[in-house]
């Protein structure tokens, strides 16, 4: 049987596992990236990119570049349409935020790295503790065994790190998420503002990327009767059909009848780890630990889950590089203890969002996410002033 010891290695290729490998590149420490995948998982819609996370990607050295794919958004548009009465709010945005396609965050982060830093097809389904180091010992689908002094999982919500961590499973709300980009050759009438339109039964998120590309996002509950689809054909079809039986703008039904087929991505499930868990969980066993989804996966309601894990690469990072003596299990728990406060507080909101533009069917339960977000604050402002310290 194979068998094979590094130092840190990264279960997941996506933006938190890159971003960590990244990280701590930068501070000049290597790692290895197992990607189950055989190729770079490019694949996706597109990322909304607040300030706060911006900051760390200036200090992974990829903003720059990064920005010339993007355009500012300069306001949010709040619209809520409920039967005949609609009310409309113009937040003028202090902070950056941009909208980048999922694919260029990806490979920008991806071809900074060494060549040498990443393992795909190397899918892990068991994870063991090394009795002899108390490093980790990872086997993998064709039976390899990898020892690692330190152990990341960025696998997202069905994260086999945070299972063997003893975390309980990510769950789910059923809603179509249905999105993508359109293109528009001659310029989109949409200035710089995202769009954020409540209906009875719809939420539309509408965000210019670049003069000629708007990103879109539609949620839609599915009843439990429904007919749930991953064809994006059909899918489109049934959005289309949704939002015209309730009276959805015009603007917003050319932008979706002229989507872009090709991007176009469905999902019937929103997955998020309550926030309590968040709060309580256990997140880190000797040197093995999760960060981004797999940490806090959470619904795309207050655009924060990708930031939150580009956070967690830089705290990781610093952590481990102040590691005294090589002793990882020290660092990983000042990480944990670091992050937590900061990621249940997001994963809060987000949580109540969600309940709001959909899983509250109770007048009870949507008094109650009203007096949790008044508690809260204005917080999906001031998330974007959040600074994660240097690397």
């Amino acid at each position: 049987m194979e068998e094979e010891a590094h130092g840190i290695v990264i279960v997941g290729a996506g933006i938190c596992g890159l971003a960590t490998a990244l990280a701590l590149h930068r501070k000049g420490i290597a790692s290895l990236v197992l990607e189950k995948s055989e190729t770079l998982r490019a694949d996706g819609v597109a990322i909304g990119i607040h300030a706060n996370g911006w900051r760390v990607l200036e200090q992974l050295g990829v903003a720059a570049e990064l920005r010339e794919t993007a355009n500012p958004v300069t306001a949010y548009h709040n619209v809520w349409q409920q039967r005949n009465n609609k009310t409309s709010r113009l937040l003028p945005l202090r902070k950056e935020l941009r909208c980048l396609k999922r694919k260029d965050l990806i490979e920008t982060m991806a071809k900074n790295l060494p060549s040498g830093a990443f393992r795909f097809g190397c899918h892990v389904v068991a994870i063991h503790q090394d009795p002899g180091t108390h490093g980790a010992i990872l086997t993998t689908v064709d039976g390899c065994i990898i020892k690692a002094k330190v152990l990341i999982g960025c696998d997202g919500a069905n994260s086999v790190v945070a299972k063997y961590l003893g975390l309980s499973a990510s769950k789910t709300i059923q809603h179509m998420v249905f999105r993508g980009f359109t293109r528009y050759p001659h310029g989109h009438p949409f200035s710089t503002e995202f769009l954020r339109l409540k209906g009875e039964e719809f939420f539309v998120g509408r965000i210019p990327v670049t003069d000629n590309l708007v990103h879109f996002l539609v949620l839609t509950p599915i009843p439990p009767s429904g007919r749930i689809t991953y064809d994006v054909i059909a899918a489109k079809d049934s959005v289309l059909e949704k939002l015209r039986a309730q009276d959805c703008p015009s603007d917003i039904i050319e932008m979706l009848r002229n989507s872009d087929p090709e991007t176009l991505n469905v999902v019937n499930n929103i997955w998020y780890r309550p926030p309590w868990q968040v709060a309580f969980g256990t997140f880190h066993k000797g040197v093995v630990t999760v960060a981004g989804d797999a940490m806090h996966v959470m619904g795309p309601f207050i655009g924060q889950g990708g930031a939150s894990g580009l956070e967690d690469a830089v705290v990781l990072a610093r952590s481990l590089s102040r590691a005294a003596a090589g002793d990882y299990s020290v660092a990983i728990k000042e990480y944990v203890r670091e992050r937590r406060l900061r990621v249940a507080l997001v994963s809060l909101e987000s949580f109540v969002f969600g309940m709001m533009l959909g899983s509250a069917k109770s007048l009870v339960t949507k008094l109650a996410c009203i007096v949790v977000l008044a508690l809260l604050g204005n917080r999906s402002l001031r998330h974007a002033n959040y600074d994660c310290g240097r690397l």
